[in-house]
């Protein structure tokens, strides 16, 4: 399969990035489980265990799949993968197979099953299927994204501090994640106790240092953080947060978040997060950069960084399901930067 060249989505990057979600989110093996057994019988493979979510390698993985799936089929509903889409979607959002879902999370083992990211990712992949409104995907999945939404509940009061990393682990990226479901519903008690949250971890930041990236990131936690509260804050009191945090930004620096990742072995899973660095700082730079005024010097300056970073990787998107399984989604954020939900 050639691979996408282009910075912003096209019919035919569409159609290149629905036949490799197709290709994973339905293979089960080879499988990373996130799952802890209380006894003998919670021995049990990845179908057994998530009805719906059980391909691409692993749960959180599969879930942003089906979300890449979804954000396609509605920016360009005439691929010609349009009506495996579909038929996928209506086989795997049942009653029964949510039912499922929701069960495996009731277990008291599942308590800090996928805390935040996969979290967030469900969350975000509901929030994409309320778009669709003349199917019935997001009610049936409606039940887990309610579990998923009280979880945020029960545990950001307890959080008394973010987890800065830039790995599964983010909890800015969670939060930015899932507020496209709080404001698809209208939920506005979830929309204040994120805001409540990130204004207690991270309104007192300033001068990023941006020590990054680890050997195995693929979120840049310092950009992450700032499109974390890009979404939720006011446009002005966000606007002086950005300033004070990346006060010489204009100037490159940090320099180290204008510099893609050199990825050296995409057949390491882990090594190939890099990649996936590269689309989430594009992503950032991209929605960052819709926010500043055009004569914002910034402004270009993080447009012409996130055309950089999509180019350093977007050429492996696929050819090694180590990255295969997962990367198109990143892609698919930092293309479609700017929209309301993408």
């Amino acid at each position: 399969m050639s691979l996408p060249s282009a910075s912003r989505l096209t019919p035919q990057v569409a159609s290149k990035f629905a036949r490799i979600a197709l290709g994973h989110v339905t293979r089960e093996f080879p499988n990373k489980l996130d799952h802890v057994l209380e006894g003998p019988a919670d021995a049990r493979g990845p179908r057994a265990l998530h009805p719906i979510f059980f391909g691409s390698f692993d749960w959180h993985s599969c879930v942003h799949g089906y979300w890449l799936l979804a954000a396609l089929l509605r920016r360009e509903p005439g691929i010609p993968e349009a009506s495996a889409i579909g038929d996928l979607f209506d086989d795997a959002f049942t009653d029964a197979k949510v039912a499922g879902e929701v069960a495996y999370l009731a277990r008291a083992a599942s308590r800090g099953f996928e805390r935040p990211y996969g979290w967030g990712w469900l969350l975000k992949l509901q929030a994409e299927l309320l778009s669709h409104r003349d199917r019935p995907w997001a009610g049936k999945l409606q039940p887990l994204a309610t579990a998923f939404a009280e979880r945020f509940f029960d545990f950001l009061p307890k959080a008394n501090y973010p987890v800065r990393t830039g790995v599964h682990s983010s909890t800015a990226f969670a939060i930015a994640l899932a507020q496209d479901y709080a404001a698809a519903v209208g939920d506005a008690a979830l929309t204040r106790l994120f805001l409540e949250k990130a204004r207690a971890w991270y309104l007192s930041d300033r001068d990023a240092q941006a020590w990054e990236p680890s050997g195995d990131e693929f979120l840049s936690a310092t950009l992450m953080e700032a499109e974390c509260l890009r979404r939720i804050l006011p446009a002005e009191e966000f606007a002086s947060w950005l300033k004070d945090f990346l006060p010489r930004a204009a100037q490159r620096q940090p320099a180290s978040l204008f510099a893609p990742a050199v990825v050296s072995d995409r057949s390491d899973g882990k090594i190939a997060h890099l990649d996936g660095l590269n689309f989430s700082r594009a992503w950032c730079w991209r929605e960052l950069a819709a926010t500043l005024a055009p004569d914002d010097p910034l402004a270009s300056l993080a447009e012409a960084t996130a055309q950089e970073h999509l180019e350093a990787s977007l050429p492996h998107v696929a050819g090694d399901y180590m990255g295969e399984h997962w990367l198109a989604s990143f892609a698919l954020l930092a293309m479609t930067a700017g929209e309301t939900i993408g």
